[in-house]
């Protein structure tokens, strides 16, 4: 398979590192000292584009592969108030495409246990949840894209809450998500309800980059030959 990367910072070479292990080929790494070098002849040399740019240059980026007929991985965060439109671009063009908050296996088990715990904690009127991240202070976006996925799931199971916010909150009905900015931290997300009488926590702690890369390839992989809209879960069910 031949990919490009859009975004070739420590994620991208990380990316790079799984995709040659696995027998892959990298034909373009755009960062931002090349950025006239993502053009759509460059694009649709390859099988499959991995995008992990920033916020301001994904839904360009998105753009342009669409354009180029080439399936597209997205692990950028901070664009999904253009949801609705990215996923209006994916079926005019009838690209592919797959983005996810985050692509570690673990993290995707995570979110899984997440909503069974929320779905349990429904009904516990007594407990109050909170979600507290932890990212490098590279990380451009905060709250994290995957403490948002993890809100979410909160929210659908739980109907006392409405709304995450960014910070501490006296509002019931409003999730806290605690953002903290930390060199060299990979990402660690603890979901947390309290209540007078105990606590209860569930935790993932990243330790490297290597599970957010290799999901991104395994990502990858499985869009190569399809149309559509996609998700992590549709990867790890195959």
């Amino acid at each position: 398979m031949k990919i490009a990367l859009l975004g070739y910072g420590k994620m991208g070479k990380a990316i790079e590192s799984i995709a040659v292990e696995r027998g892959h080929e990298v034909v373009l790494k755009i960062n931002a000292d090349n950025l006239e070098d993502l053009t759509q002849e460059n694009l649709s040399v390859a099988d499959v584009a991995i995008e992990f740019s920033t916020p301001e240059h994904v839904l360009s980026n998105i753009e342009r592969a669409l354009h180029a007929g080439t399936p597209i991985v997205v692990g950028t965060t901070g664009w999904y108030d253009q949801q609705e439109e990215v996923y209006k671009q994916v079926k005019e063009f009838n690209g592919t495409f797959l983005a996810a908050s985050n692509f570690s296996v673990g993290v995707n088990i995570f979110f899984e246990v997440n909503r069974r715990l929320a779905e349990l904690m429904a009904n516990q009127e007594s407990y109050t949840a909170t979600i507290e991240e932890i990212h490098h202070t590279e990380k451009l976006d905060s709250p994290s894209g995957t403490a948002i996925t993890l809100a979410d799931g909160i929210i659908e199971q739980i109907g006392t809450y409405y709304s995450w916010e960014n910070n501490s909150s006296d509002k019931n009905d409003v999730l806290e998500i605690i953002s903290h900015r930390e060199p060299n931290v990979p990402g660690t997300h603890e979901i947390t309800y309290d209540s007078d009488i105990d606590q209860i926590s569930i935790k993932h702690e990243a330790k490297n980059r290597k599970g957010f890369a290799l999901g991104a390839v395994l990502a990858a992989e499985f869009i190569q030959t399809k149309k559509g809209i996609f998700t992590m879960q549709d990867v790890l069910k195959n």
